[in-house]
């Protein structure tokens, strides 16, 4: 193998919500680019084929993964970016590990593993989702004569996540916070955002950061109070301006909120990823974000008295004593209760304040670029041991969408018998095996390929629409 860079993101299958890139920078698809995101192609004909193209990523030759064949597997003839697949398997385990071990231990404190991964798995699902629209959007601003073929592609990806959701929600599931319709809704917000210049989306992830949970906050008193419970079909058809409501603004993963996630992950993924150097500020600048926000929020809290301003308006808030302590030491269920500002200098899980939103944005670009950074091993040991951490975790990374599915299924089912460390084991076991078999036919995981299809062919038949409606004289500079 050449040890040149990280290996090649290819084929939109690559996780909860999949991407298609090339190495480099370079990438097919709405906008195309070459190396370092310098654009080609001009007109109206060329859009439409880039539109056509974007679930099919080439390979740049020179882009090969450090470490083992297997490290670096090929998938349908590409070869996937291992180091962002692996974060995606990374945020998997995060999640299955928060729905299935216990978050308290006999005494009543956070356990070890809920601190580390509540909050921060899920961050890692966002901003890996925005990864991923970076790569279906060839890793650079999107032009103007490609916008309806990518608005078709995006939409219906979009619209797709939502639905399998639904369909979770509709089955009774005994996990009340199922990230997918969620997710779906966020991933429509972001749609306009690949039109825009890289810095105008950053600058909206700030936004999202420091002004939505303000906006939140002020409006949890005039919209109805959220049901808190999966959205199913029955909710969308009886009340669907309630579940939108909730969805964007009240519910467990409010998706206005979420932008940060989303963006940071756009502005990520139209990097040079292959790129040492690129992996290592993503590490250094996520740990600095994430314990600069952690420690705002303390300072805050302690210093400035925000934690006993936070206590003397509990009895005006509807919460119990007992209720305001358990989200100040485990989390909320996506929002902080309106009874204080301060309550936005908190730092917690699932609370979606400024802090918390920086911290846990922090923390994810933290892991991808540590990941990433672990393709640039030398030496043959240390090559090996790479490997043998990340193939796994790339494997589960590579159908993140189908096993989180399966997770979801098995909590619901009656082969869920087991206790709380037992359980997670049997699952890991499970994904494991099924991850990596998969990864051995070098297929993407079929809920993937499922949704490739459908909004591959929605892109395709808007390139094609918006090119007989165009008249061919016309070029638009890309």
């Amino acid at each position: 193998m050449s040890s040149a860079q990280e290996g090649t993101p290819a084929g939109p299958g690559a996780g909860l919500v999949p991407g298609s890139a090339t190495g480099n920078g370079s990438a097919t698809g709405n906008g195309s680019a070459t190396r370092h995101g310098s654009a080609t192609g001009n007109g109206s004909a060329a859009a439409a084929t880039k539109a056509a193209a974007a679930d099919h990523a080439t390979v740049d030759a020179g882009a090969a993964d450090r470490g083992t064949a297997a490290d670096g597997r090929a998938a349908h003839g590409t070869r996937r970016l291992v180091g962002v697949d692996a974060a995606r398997g990374a945020a998997l385990l995060g999640m299955i590990a928060v729905h299935s071990l216990s978050e308290a231990d006999a005494a009543g404190r956070p356990t070890v593993e809920y601190t580390v991964v509540s909050g921060r798995a899920a961050a890692l699902f966002g901003v890996l989702a925005g990864v991923g629209v970076a790569f279906l959007t060839g890793r650079r601003q999107v032009a103007q004569s490609a916008r309806r073929a990518t608005v078709a592609g995006l939409a219906v990806r979009a619209l797709l996540i939502c639905a399998f959701g639904l369909v979770l929600g509709q089955l009774d599931t005994v996990m009340g916070a199922v990230v997918l319709t969620y997710l779906g809704m966020a991933l429509l917000l972001v749609i306009p955002l690949v039109f825009r210049p890289t810095w105008q989306v950053a600058l909206v992830g700030l936004g999202a950061a420091g002004l939505a949970p303000a906006i939140n906050y002020y409006l949890m008193s005039h919209l109805p109070a959220p049901r808190l419970v999966n959205p199913t079909v029955g909710y969308l058809l009886d009340e669907p301006v309630g579940l939108v409501i909730e969805l964007v603004f009240t519910g467990f993963y409010p998706a206005l909120p979420w932008l940060t996630y989303l963006c940071a992950g756009l502005v990520v993924g139209r990097l040079a990823l292959t790129s040492a150097r690129v992996a290592l500020a993503l590490l250094g600048i996520g740990a600095g974000l994430a314990a600069a926000a952690s420690t705002a929020s303390t300072v805050l809290l302690i210093r400035y008295e925000g934690l006993a301003r936070i206590w003397a308006a509990q009895p005006a808030s509807g919460w119990t004593a007992e209720e305001t302590a358990y989200l100040l030491t485990f989390g909320g269920d996506g929002t902080v209760p309106v009874a204080t500002w301060w309550w936005l200098a908190l730092d917690a899980p699932h609370t979606s304040t400024p802090v918390n939103l920086l911290s846990t944005t922090g923390a994810a670009l933290a892991v991808l670029g540590l990941l990433l950074l672990a393709g640039h091993a030398t030496g043959p040991l240390l090559r090996r041991l790479v490997s043998l951490v990340r193939t796994p975790l790339a494997a589960l990374g590579a159908m993140t969408l189908t096993l989180y599915v399966g997770h979801v299924l098995f909590l619901n089912s009656d082969y869920d018998t087991f206790d709380a460390t037992g359980g997670f084991l049997v699952q890991v076991g499970a994904a494991l095996l099924i991850g990596l078999a998969w990864w051995a036919t070098g297929g993407r995981g079929p809920l993937e390929a499922l949704v490739s299809a459908l909004s591959g062919r929605a892109r395709r038949l808007a390139g094609r629409g918006s090119h007989r409606r165009r008249p061919s004289h016309v070029i638009e500079r890309v």
